[in-house]
């Protein structure tokens, strides 16, 4: 069975950075969130029924696992220091344009509801519809609504910041 675990979180990794990504600014706390999310899939590992696909069933551990532990975090103040990494200046104009836009982005993905980052997040795995109201526990139409709103949040919140 530990095999068969290694096995999954090696081929699945990706999953689980991408939820990190998308809930945690800092590389230590991310790095802290993949130990959580993965020591949560080994809890539950044993009690998987294959029911849905593994894929399924660790998104909506790594997921709940995130919200968890954001909703503790928003309970407790913390000072967040300027790291290195956040006052290097990029070199390549090209490299640094794109990746200030996609900070912009995540920064417009951290404003959403924990719900709202899920799915946006899931969309963008191009996931379908199916799966993300599976995932989620929503029905797909609303999953179609929610997507369309998420939509319009975003393109709001980066032209905001743009400006």
């Amino acid at each position: 069975m530990e095999q068969k675990f290694i096995e999954l979180i090696q081929n699945n990794q990706g999953i689980i950075h991408k939820i990190c990504r998308l809930y945690c600014e800092e590389e230590e706390d991310r790095r802290d969130l993949f130990q959580e999310i993965t020591l949560q899939l080994w809890r539950s590992f044993p009690s998987f029924r294959a029911e849905a696909k593994i894929t399924t069933w660790m998104y909506r551990i790594a997921l709940n696992t995130a919200i968890a532990r954001l909703r503790k975090s928003k309970r407790q103040i913390s000072d967040t220091p300027l790291s290195e990494q956040t006052l290097q200046i990029a070199e390549d104009t090209s490299e640094k344009e794109r990746e200030e836009r996609l900070a912009i982005l995540y920064a417009a993905i951290r404003l959403l509801s924990k719900v709202e980052r899920a799915i946006i997040m899931l969309y963008l795995e191009d996931k379908s519809y199916d799966e993300i109201a599976e995932i989620i526990g929503i029905s797909k139409t609303n999953v179609g609504v929610k997507i369309n709103r998420i939509k319009k949040k975003l393109k709001t919140s980066v032209e905001q910041q743009q400006d």
